[in-house]
């Protein structure tokens, strides 16, 4: 984006600016319609240019190595990433840093003297990002805007602490929320409290929103008209979010101070102190200033300072071989443990169809013990069946017997009564004596 601007300044105040990256994206086809050329191959630029603005290490020495007879100037843009880390070559005249942090890195690393080193502050474009008519007395609406912002503790510490405040609407705008803003000036405006840093929080500031500087680095808190310079110098960044973390207290604490008058106070301030027109024309300045001390000093023989040239190259290449090297063995470390993984994923699922065998045998014979109980089962119900219909029939000869032994017995007592009876007596003495006068 810092490029994008620039280029298109440069190319509004009648220059020809021409940008270059190995890989081109979205922005590059922005500056195209613009009419701005954008290449990724430096042999497509036939003329040299006048002067290289250079960010990055990578591509700023690819550039200086491809055009030796040019002056070149490199840009620091953070403190921590290794992209920013400064080249050392002869035809680089000079650094700058964006912020003061950037400053102290680029003199802590190289030692340069105040002639080689300076700070542009960043800047915004004003005819971009429209100042708001009106501010609210208490915040509604919050924008966590930039491409660290998604789905992490930090977010969900803002959400639960806005809602507390009574902040109604909370979204999200950047890549790491797959919700990239590509013209953010049609939405800052519209949001109350901004929670943004180093370049975002510029521009949230010139819409006239109450930033918060806060990522993943920390909390910096609201920016009022009390540490908005101080914090300018930082660049909003990574120095300014070592106050406290981002939990939900501490952002309540901060969404507490919102005061709709300071804030468009500071809103006021920053479009007087980082307006980009300031920030362009001191750029052209060093321009100048650089391509005379290059032109004066005779580095545009290339003849004269080829072996510095050579040796500074060497020193840079050697200064990415440990970084590359490094990057290579984590890569093939990788490699070795996603063949371990692959290796390991097909051993699982070896076992796995294995496994899927053995449960199939077990299903089968699990169904044939299924039949086998449905015949013992068929088999316990026959017998006990049978058993039971032995068991009735039993009982009924027991009851017969019963009533069997009943009637002997009343037969008996019949028997014994008749016995007994005066007239089964005098039958029987008859009887005898009948028997007395046959046998006679």
């Amino acid at each position: 984006m810092y490029v994008r601007d620039m280029a298109l300044a440069l190319m509004k105040r009648g220059h020809f600016p021409v940008a270059y990256s190995s890989i081109l994206g979205d922005v590059a086809q922005e500056l195209q319609r613009a009419t701005v050329p954008v290449i990724d191959d430096l042999t497509a630029l036939r003329e040299p240019p006048d002067i290289i603005h250079g960010q990055h290490h990578l591509d700023t020495m690819t550039a200086v190595l491809h055009f030796p007879t040019t002056p070149a100037i490199f840009v620091c843009h953070g403190w921590i990433p290794w992209e920013e880390l400064p080249p050392v070559f002869p035809s680089i005249m000079h650094y700058v840093g964006v912020d003061d942090l950037c400053r102290e890195r680029l003199a802590t690393t190289m030692g340069l003297s105040a002639v080689d080193l300076s700070v542009i502050y960043n800047f915004v474009d004003l005819e971009r990002f429209a100042l708001r008519a009106t501010w609210r007395d208490s915040p509604r609406s919050a924008l966590i805007f930039g491409n660290t912002a998604g789905d992490n503790p930090r977010t969900h510490a803002i959400k639960s602490a806005c809602a507390r405040a009574g902040i109604e609407r909370v979204d999200i705008a950047g890549s790491g929320a797959g919700n990239s803003i590509p013209n953010p000036e049609h939405i800052l405006g519209d949001y109350d409290v901004v929670f943004a840093k180093a370049r975002c929080a510029l521009e949230a500031m010139a819409s006239g929103a109450a930033v918060i500087v806060a990522d993943h680095a920390g909390l910096g808190g609201m920016v009022t008209m009390a540490n908005v310079a101080q914090m300018r110098s930082l660049n909003f960044g990574v120095r300014t979010m070592q106050a406290a973390p981002v939990t939900e207290e501490t952002v309540l604490d901060e969404l507490k101070r919102y005061d709709a008058r300071d804030a468009r106070q500071v809103s006021a301030w920053i479009r007087a102190e980082a307006d980009m027109s300031s920030a362009v024309t001191r750029w052209l300045s060093l321009y100048e200033t650089v391509m005379a001390r290059w032109q004066a000093a005779h580095h545009c023989a290339l003849s004269a300072n080829f072996q510095e040239q050579s040796v500074a190259a060497s020193r840079y290449l050697r200064s990415l071989a440990t970084v590359l090297k490094a990057r290579n063995d984590a890569e093939y470390r990788s490699w070795q443990a996603t063949l371990a993984q692959t290796q390991l994923a097909q051993q699982l699922s070896a076992r796995e169809t294995e496994l899927a065998a053995r449960t199939h045998e077990a299903a089968e014979l699990a169904q044939q013990l299924a039949v086998r109980d449905a015949e013992l089962n068929a088999r316990a119900h026959e017998a006990a069946a049978a058993q039971a219909d032995l068991l009735q029939r039993l009982s009924a000869k027991e009851q017969e017997a019963v009533t069997a032994k009943a009637d002997l017995s009343a037969l008996d007592a019949q028997l014994k009564a008749i016995l007994s009876s005066s007239t089964w007596q005098v039958a029987n003495r008859y009887g005898k004596i009948r028997a007395w006068f046959r046998r006679s």
